[in-house]
């Protein structure tokens, strides 16, 4: 194999074209993520000012909820989850099996 047949590395310039799509997302996840600063949550906001696509929270698809509130319907799947995990011990799937009958979703 001689060197026309290898593949010549990427320019840095070339290598990275960020969609815009991708980069508005990741800037909304950065604005929404609890353990990101003030200080890069306000980069975020300016950044999304300058794609013209200001953040409203509000629309988030997290926004409906206040923090710290879990969706009834994915608690009472991960409790369905452990009851079925064979690598969950026994006294775990009963006291999943009790919670998941207080939320009333049943075996």
């Amino acid at each position: 194999m001689d060197e026309g047949d290898i593949p010549q590395e990427v320019p840095a310039s070339e290598d990275y074209r960020g969609e815009r799509e991708n980069i508005l997302r990741g800037h909304k996840a950065a604005i929404s993520n609890p353990q990101v600063s003030k200080e890069a949550k306000e980069r975020s906001k300016k950044e999304l000012e300058a794609y013209d696509e200001p953040y409203d929270a509000s629309q988030a698809s997290h926004g409906g909820k206040e923090e710290g509130q879990k969706d009834p319907g994915n608690v009472a799947r991960g409790l369905k989850a452990s009851i079925s995990n064979p690598g969950v011990s026994e006294e775990a799937k009963q006291k999943a099996r009790d919670k998941l009958g207080k939320l009333g979703g049943g075996e």
